[in-house]
């Protein structure tokens, strides 16, 4: 998909929504939203008190315990497990023990190297209780990527068993914006968790993602901390086959210094790499290391509430955001240790409050409205798959997915977008909600960051289920797009996964009551219409919506 790309307002086979059909009822306008008591939830929320919202730790049962205790008091039905708040989830929790010794040797000199400063390996997360290795031999893989409908194999055959790969993180198609991957539109291949489950499956003994900014949208900082702490995994019969002994990150410095020790200069390899005749490098470094690591099944939970439909219960809209952040981890400059993560995602569970309120308060909605928040989103939308297998209430009757993760511009904006790319139903009613609001759609600001599969609408999407995670946009009243650019760079670089992700009363608020009217109304024509929003004819997530259409009515 071409990074130029334009909303297309289709309408297709099942999901043919006629005006009428899918009208908002005159008595479903949207309420007043109560702005404060959304920055309540928020400070509360990103308090130091709730330690940074760790799942599985002390602060977990204070976060739930505080969701729940909020949706009770708005009047939701519990729709967890066995008629309660709470979805049980079970989760792998790996963390290593102590410091980690690790180290390569690069042209016949060795070097230790520091965790958190020129590498970043996780915990395994294959259940085994230690990692140690000596002297295995490093492999420049390119991007790493084997899609045979694209006739692309970075892998040529090479065996790698007992080596490390060192892998470029996004697509082949990022340096020169086109090519068999669709241009600066970030495909799954470019995800470093793709990177992972192919290193797994090429029988890789470890992986090593090379960190550079612009292709990894974000800092060296969100690496570090996203990291060396607490990894999670659902909860697998064979570990194994999906992850590696060692998964982690390095710095570019570093991997220019490996490859130069093989006659090789960096950008060139890049260059090679965007090539579909690419074969793998075998580079003049080894890699060691020795670490312990504790693995045990922990259970987190997801916290689910539910207003009932007047006249399709059985038929589900969802509302969803991600209540975890990092909790307790290193100190930043300052010597901070607690990752609040105000924006990133207290905002967004707020915002999921403040809307179930609203439903649960106002004109009863015609279908069911759940509103589920999720657990371990940052240990890579754990909470979100674990649900969309097990679904508290049938994905094909589910008729769309509404995520919220920093919901709110920092200013006032005249714009809103979605994360990622896609083509549904749901987005073109968005479009018009959002005109008639006197906003305009904006596409995904920067493709190539691979939004789309970041956020908890993912799982969802993947099994078929029409979903969009809401982005505020960033075109502001005060300055335009490019002060809301300046403005989100200057988030992403000083405070995204890091400590100083706080709430300030300096906040501007502006756009909150307008964003909250948006999220209300794309989600109130789903619920009162009786229409089946679908996908594209075009999409890949499409054929599996259409398995389930005999599932609707």
């Amino acid at each position: 998909m071409s990074p130029s790309f334009k909303i297309l307002r289709f309408m297709t086979g099942a999901a043919l929504l006629s005006a009428s059909a899918m009208a908002v009822a005159a008595s479903g306008a949207a309420p007043q939203f109560d702005v404060q008591r959304i920055v309540t939830d928020i400070k509360t929320l990103a308090s130091d008190e709730f330690e940074g919202r760790g799942p599985a730790t002390p602060a977990e049962a204070k976060t739930i315990g505080y969701i729940a205790a909020q949706m009770k008091a708005a009047g939701l039905t519990p729709a967890g497990d066995k008629d309660g708040w709470f979805q049980d989830v079970p989760l792998r929790m790996s963390n290593i023990t102590g410091t980690p010794a690790l180290s390569m040797t690069i042209g016949g000199a060795t070097q230790p190297l520091a965790q958190g400063g020129e590498i970043a390996v996780r915990a395994a997360e294959t259940g085994q209780s230690s990692v140690k290795f000596a002297d295995l031999p490093l492999v420049f893989v390119g991007y790493g990527v084997k899609a045979p409908e694209r006739g692309w194999d970075d892998f040529k055959g090479v065996d790698l068993k007992g080596k490390i790969m060192v892998v470029l993180v996004n697509d082949p198609d990022f340096e020169g914006g086109e090519g068999d991957f669709g241009g600066k539109l970030m495909t799954y291949y470019g995800r470093w968790t793709y990177k992972y489950e192919e290193a797994a499956r090429q029988g890789a003994a470890g992986v090593l993602v090379v960190h550079e900014s612009e292709p990894a949208s974000y800092g060296w900082a969100t690496v570090k901390n996203s990291n060396t702490n607490t990894m999670f995994d659902i909860v697998r019969a064979d570990p194994k086959a999906a992850h590696t002994q060692m998964e982690g990150w390095i710095q570019k410095d570093l991997a220019a210094k490996i490859l130069a020790a093989s006659g090789i200069d960096f950008e060139a390899a890049k260059a090679a790499a965007r090539k579909k005749d690419f074969k793998p490098i075998p580079l003049k470094a080894t890699m060691s290391a020795d670490y312990a690591v504790k693995s045990e099944i922990i259970t987190s939970h997801n916290v689910a509430g539910l207003v009932r439909g007047s006249k399709y219960p059985d038929e589900t809209v969802i509302y969803s955001a991600h209540w975890d952040h990092l909790g307790i981890g290193a100190p930043d400059a300052k010597g901070d240790t607690i990752y609040n993560g105000a924006r990133d995602n207290a905002s967004g569970t707020a915002a999921l409050l403040e809307l179930a309120r609203a439903y649960a308060k106002g004109t009863k909605p015609e279908r069911s409205v759940l509103f589920l928040a999720v657990t371990a989103e940052e240990k890579g939308l754990l909470g979100s798959e674990y649900y969309a297998d097990n679904p508290l209430r049938p994905l094909a009757t589910t008729a769309g997915v509404v995520n919220m993760d920093g919901p709110f511009g920092v200013e006032k904006t005249t714009n809103f977008s979605i994360s990622g790319a896609a083509r549904l139903d749901l987005l073109t009613m968005l479009t018009e909600e959002g005109e008639k609001l006197g906003r305009h759609y904006t596409p995904d600001a920067r493709p190539e960051a691979g939004s789309f599969y970041r956020s908890d609408h993912f799982p969802m999407a993947k099994r078929g289920v029409p979903a969009i995670s809401f982005n505020p946009g960033r075109e502001l009243v005060n300055g335009g797009a490019a002060r809301g650019k300046e403005l989100g760079d200057i988030y992403t670089r000083d405070r995204y996964h890091q400590p100083a992700d706080q709430y300030d009363d300096s906040w501007d608020t502006g756009s909150w009551a307008g964003d909250m009217t948006l999220l209300y109304n794309v989600g109130r024509r789903v619920v009162d219409g009786h229409g089946w929003p679908n996908w594209s004819a075009d999409s890949e997530f499409r054929a599996a919506r259409d398995v389930s259409a005999a599932q609707r009515k």
